[in-house]
């Protein structure tokens, strides 16, 4: 087998490889899909290639990963209805918006999306008091609001939303990790679906590429899930944000200088 067939049998691969690991953290702490851009446009994978290659695996990954965790009962379903009404059209309008902005700005916003999530990890600040948390999750027009700014986010990424559902419901609707991740994943599944198909009609998504990191994916969130059961998650979840920290860090520097090449 010469090089070039070698690189192109190693590509796939190391892509396979990335979606697994994005899925298992993705499974555990329901936002590793934070990760799905930056680790795509490190394997090489450039532009709107990797901001949207991630979709066609978050569905499926994020359904794997949902219904792991509804079966162990940590899903809010009512908090999910209520996000979904807001944060569904958001995301068709921040699909059409990604053509307008660009795949180079959206990489490195990809970068900040991850920084904050990981300093919303490290520091993640006082969760409400109790009976406020309650009445937030009584309150449809507050959750309806504040996923459909997640859905503008999702849409404009090509993310499932994950990265800031799980902080809102952690800080503003008093939910545990587990609640949050499994609520997230639930969301994220149906949310991924209108990105998907805007981008899929604007013919923005290589298919060889999005295939290879479902392949890698889809097993990954599922097999997370189950081991988010096991794991003391609240105690991972600094380490967890440190990696992000560094991750985005390096990520954001990389970006940096491939600008000034």
């Amino acid at each position: 087998m010469d090089r070039a067939s070698t690189a192109e049998v190693n590509v796939p691969l190391l892509i396979v490889l990335g979606g697994l690991a994005v899925g298992l953290l993705y499974g555990v702490f329901g936002v590793g899909s934070a990760f799905a851009t930056p680790v795509l446009s490190l394997l090489g994978v450039g532009g709107m290639a990797a901001i949207v290659g991630p979709l066609p695996a978050l569905l499926p990954g994020s359904a794997a990963g949902a219904w792991s965790h509804s079966r162990q009962g940590h899903v809010d379903w009512a908090v999910a209805r209520a996000a979904l009404i807001g944060a569904f059209p958001a995301a068709v309008v921040g699909s059409i918006a990604s053509r307008w902005v660009g795949g180079p700005i959206l990489l490195i916003a990809s970068g900040v999306a991850l920084l904050v999530v990981g300093l919303r990890i490290v520091r993640p600040g006082t969760p409400v008091p109790a009976p406020v948390a309650a009445r937030r999750r009584e309150s449809t027009p507050f959750v309806v609001l504040a996923a459909a700014g997640i859905g503008l986010a999702s849409g404009l990424l090509a993310n499932g939303g994950g990265f800031l559902l799980v902080p809102l419901f952690l800080l503003a609707l008093g939910f545990d990790m587990h609640e949050a991740a499994g609520t997230s994943l639930v969301v994220a599944a149906a949310l991924t679906l209108p990105t998907l198909v805007t981008h899929t009609l604007l013919g923005d998504i290589d298919w060889v590429i999005a295939g290879a990191f479902a392949l890698g994916m889809v097993p990954g969130a599922l097999a997370g899930s189950h081991l988010a059961a096991h794991l003391p998650v609240a105690r991972l979840r600094g380490a967890f944000g440190v990696l992000l920290l560094a991750f985005a860090l390096w990520f954001l520097a990389r970006q940096g200088l491939a600008a000034r090449a």
